[in-house]
Parts: structure tokens; sequence; C-alpha cells
């Protein structure tokens, strides 16, 4: 019996992820150039794919990089001359706030435990700041933000832009991109590809404010600013040598996820993490770290644990599922589960009744 994984990423693959590497190499997709013909109609056919899958009007540019790590490390590069604003519950969030001080940029930093979620109207961004980062859905903690709430957040600061770390949050959060500037995702969290690729959507409007960061001397973006990404995007082509394989089998999942019902992503979602809560709400020793139920991320599922936890993954792996310890700090107190599209009903069941034998 071949492994289930549970983890958050990398994660489970989607079991036709194998054939499209295949067709991939068929094609020879590996050894194509990047500044080919046949290349721009592969990252076409992928952007148009994306587009399609989360509703990302035309007025923005895919850029595809390395991981979400180097997307928050371009975007306080190439978007902010001197201060960002940075909500932070959980250690993803953190990383993009301290990415932006290492860059020597001020910051404005609003902190709540871990295991909250936040309500931004309680808060009063600085007048200087430029840009607003969030994390929609926080990896290390299992705590997801209301999408309406960053609608309310543009809306009330229209003078800023809006960053939304989405790595763990699509294809099952949506985002209204009237209301958000940027925003990106990694490969091997709800995608169930191999990690490798990270994808940054911006607005074709913030290249305005890279021409008045560079200005101010502050733009470190070097050779892959968005200047430079922006004028291959348009030929649907990338700055460097590029991931290509990886770019070819992600418009083969995102045309793949096009092609189910419109409701399958939201439904079999909310249904799967519906029985994992229900059922860890039941039992004293292992709960839900996040109280708000509204507040509970329906993809990153993240427990305390008061029992055993290397017990239980061991337990667990025996009989072929694995999930993900807690992450930093709470490795020894959390466990994570994941709960991507290719997770299908039977597998939560058969991780649900194992649980119960633990």
């Amino acid at each position: 019996m071949s492994k289930v994984f549970f983890t958050v990423g990398p994660t489970q693959l989607y079991p036709e992820v194998q054939e499209f590497y295949k067709e991939a190499f068929e094609r020879n997709i590996p050894s194509i150039s990047h500044r080919s013909s046949d290349f721009s109609e592969v990252v076409k056919t992928t952007v148009e794919e994306l587009q399609k899958l989360l509703n990302v009007p035309e007025n923005f540019y895919f850029f595809f990089l390395s991981s979400g790590t180097e997307c928050m490390e371009r975007i306080i590069e190439n978007l902010v001359a001197f201060k960002s604003t940075h909500f932070v519950n959980g250690y993803f969030a953190k990383r993009f706030n301290n990415i932006a001080i290492q860059l020597h940029r001020n910051v404005q930093t609003f902190n709540i435990p871990f295991g909250e979620s936040f309500s931004f109207s309680d808060y009063i961004i600085d007048s200087d700041s430029e840009m607003i980062c969030l994390t929609l859905n926080e990896t290390s903690t299992g705590v997801a933000i209301n999408p309406q709430e960053i609608v309310n957040l543009k809306k009330n600061n229209t003078d800023k832009l809006v960053v939304v770390d989405a790595v763990t949050a699509f294809p099952y959060y949506k985002l209204d991109f009237n209301y958000v500037d940027v925003a990106f995702f990694s490969v091997q969290k709800g995608f169930g590809m191999p990690a490798g690729l990270g994808v940054l959507i911006v607005n074709k409007k913030c290249l305005d404010k890279v021409h008045s960061v560079i200005k101010e001397n502050k733009c470190t973006g070097s050779f892959n600013n968005f200047i430079n990404l922006a004028e291959k995007a348009e030929k649907y082509q990338t700055s460097v040598t590029p991931n290509a394989l990886s770019i070819y089998v992600l418009g083969r999942v995102a045309n793949m996820l096009n092609n189910l019902d419109p409701a399958y992503i939201n439904t079999t979602t909310e249904k799967k993490a519906k029985l994992i809560y229900d059922y860890f709400d039941t039992r004293e020793d292992i709960h839900p770290f996040v109280n708000d139920i509204n507040s509970r991320s329906k993809t990153t599922i993240v427990l305390k644990v008061l029992s055993d936890i290397e017990n239980i993954l061991k337990k667990l792996e025996y009989n072929d599922i694995i999930i993900s310890k807690g992450y930093a700090d709470f490795k020894q107190q959390h466990i994570r589960i994941g709960n991507f599209p290719m997770h299908k009903i039977p597998e939560v069941l058969n991780l649900l009744y194992l649980f119960k034998k633990i």
C-alpha cells in the first residue's frame, strides 16, 4: 500500500501529476528554450488556466519564481521604499515581516497571539506605510482570515498596496482581485505538485510603484526586478531560465481543476474539514488549536496534542499515513493535517478511524 501524505506541504500529489510529467518529457518541455515560441505557449496556457481557476483579471502579471519566500523578498525589494505594515499571527507572517527588516525597510507590525485571527477595522495603518502584508491562511497555526476582511481593509486604505500570502489558501480560498494588489502561492500545497515553483500575481499598476522605488534608490531586486519580470511576462516568458517542467505541469493541474464541477473544491474541502474538526472537538487529549470556529483554516488543520506526539506519528506511519508536526516552537505541541483537493473523503475517514484506535 502506498503512503497517503496529509502533510501541509509538500503534500500528497494529484494522481494525474505523474502522467502530466510524462507528457512534459514526451513534448521535450525540459529542453526547449525559454525564449522560444513553444515555451511562450506553455506559459500562456498556464497563465490562462490560473486566471480562470483563481478569478484573476487580465490586468495582472504572473511571475514564476522559486518559492513563496522568494516572492516575499521580491515584493519588499520592488514595492517598498520606506515602510510596510505587517499583520502577524503565525510564523510565516512573521517571516514576511522579518524579511522587510532584513532589507532595511521600516515596519509597522501588528502582533496578536498565534492561533487568533484579525479584524482589520481594529487597527490604524500608519499614513506613511506603502504596503499592507497579511497571510490569508497561516500554515503554522491553522488560522484563516475571512476574505471579506481583506476587501474592507483595501476600501479603508486605497492609497496603499495590499499583499496577500495565499501559499496554503489557493485554490480553495478565493480573493477578490479588485481589492488585492499582489498575491502569491507555492505549488507544493493545494496544487499537489513537487516543490520548486512560486507564483507571484501582480497588478500591472504596481509597475508605477516600482519606478518610484527605483527613483528613491531603494529597489534591490537587481536582475529580477519587476520591470524586467513584467517585460518578459508581456511575451509569456521569464526573466531567467525557469522551472519549465513545473510551469507546464501547473497548467495541466489548473486545467484539471477547472474541468471539475465548479462547486467541487469548496464543498469537498469543507466537508472534510468538518469531519476532522467535529471529531477532534470531542477529544480532550487532541483538540483544535484555534478556538474560534470561524477562524479555523479549512486547508491546514492544526491540533494541540497533550499526549505523545512521536507515538501518534509512528502509529499513523505504520498504517501508511503521514501528517506534519507542529511548526517551530510548536513542534512538540502540535500536529498539522493538510486538507487539499487531492485528499479524498474515504482517506479522511480512514485517518479518523486510525486516530480513534490511538
